[in-house]
């Protein structure tokens, strides 16, 4: 699919573009061109030493910001497809400094679309979050933003032959200042801070997010919201996983965080289709024949008000499925 193809992944240097390119370079080695594309002149710099332009001569190093679109138009050349990974992603940062979130999250969506219009680019996959879902922060609600902006690209594209799709997706396991990375750090003090007891989270491990993007640019036919089917984690059962003991001291929930997350709400039932791995949010108005779509993906619509919350989910991680997913994807030195 991506061979003797040029990809370029906003944000390139996060946990997932970094999974993005490891993954691509083994499964593609074929691959024309992939660019990383960020911010952060230090993470390229380290980013750099794993993939040396003696042995990796199709890795290249863009440094820019998506809220500068002439940046992006300069780096978009030539490149067929973009991964949108780029954004500001912690709650509680966001809470506080809710211009600077608005100007990358919202912003930097909308030059992401408009320099992918003015270049060759066939195919954008952004990245969402489960918070983009009835969103009570200002991070979800950027993201909702960002959703909705990209689903809208696909209808002024004119003669444009370029699709732009979404991924919509929970925690990834393990990721940059996510809870378990949190907790493994926190375990060493004898104290794991819990927010709420009650909380839950989806749950979805850095290859489950490589595989999702992939798909989406495999298949996608514009317009679509790509939601994964995974299992929920009560936040209890990771601190019992990591430090069964320590002290589990309640802290409270912090500005902008809900107990539970949703990916689908049940006023979004109408749109959402199960395409087998995945559900689909489709737009409410298509660019092409949903009857074809249907047929081609043996999609059937869910039932009306069905709702996917990762407190109703009817898959669970145990304590003892999570210390063996935490060895496997985030401490190989952990102890099972």
């Amino acid at each position: 699919m991506l061979h003797n193809k040029s990809i370029l992944i906003t944000g390139g240097t996060g946990s997932l573009g970094k999974a993005l390119t490891h993954h691509i370079l083994k499964k593609w080695p074929g691959v024309k061109r992939l660019v990383i594309f960020s911010r952060d002149e230090q993470k390229q710099y380290e980013m750099e030493q794993d993939y040396p332009v003696a042995k990796y001569p199709q890795v290249r190093f863009f440094i820019g910001d998506v809220r500068d679109r002439e940046r992006l138009v300069r780096a978009f050349s030539g490149i067929d497809y973009v991964i949108h990974a780029a954004a500001m992603k912690h709650v509680h940062i966001a809470e506080y400094n809710p211009d600077e979130c608005v100007k990358t999250n919202v912003g930097g969506a909308e030059n992401v679309i408009q320099a992918a219009l003015q270049t060759q680019v066939q195919h954008v996959v952004a990245l969402s979050t489960d918070k983009a879902c009835a969103p009570i922060n200002l991070y979800g609600a950027t993201k909702l933003t960002s959703d909705k902006l990209f689903v809208a690209a696909n209808n002024i594209r004119g003669q444009n032959n370029i699709k732009f799709s979404v991924v919509r997706y929970g925690n990834v396991m393990g990721s940059n200042g996510s809870v378990i990375p949190f907790f493994l750090k926190k375990k060493e003090e004898g104290v794991l801070p819990i927010t709420v007891k009650e909380m839950t989270r989806f749950n979805i491990t850095l290859q489950g997010g490589v595989d999702m993007v992939l798909h989406a640019l495999k298949t996608a036919w514009g317009g679509e919201i790509f939601i994964p089917k995974i299992p929920s984690y009560k936040i209890m059962d990771i601190a019992k996983a990591i430090g069964p003991d320590c002290e589990h001291k309640v802290i409270g929930i912090r500005p902008g965080e809900k107990i539970h997350e949703e990916m689908i709400t049940s006023s979004d039932s109408f749109f959402t289709y199960d395409i087998g791995e995945y559900f689909v949010i489709l737009p409410q108005a298509t660019m092409w024949n949903l009857n074809e779509f249907i047929s081609n993906f043996k999609a059937k619509l869910v039932p009306s008000g069905f709702a996917y919350n990762s407190g109703t989910n009817t898959e669970w991680e145990t304590v003892d499925s999570l210390r063996t997913l935490i060895k496997e994807h985030v401490d190989p030195n952990f102890k099972v």
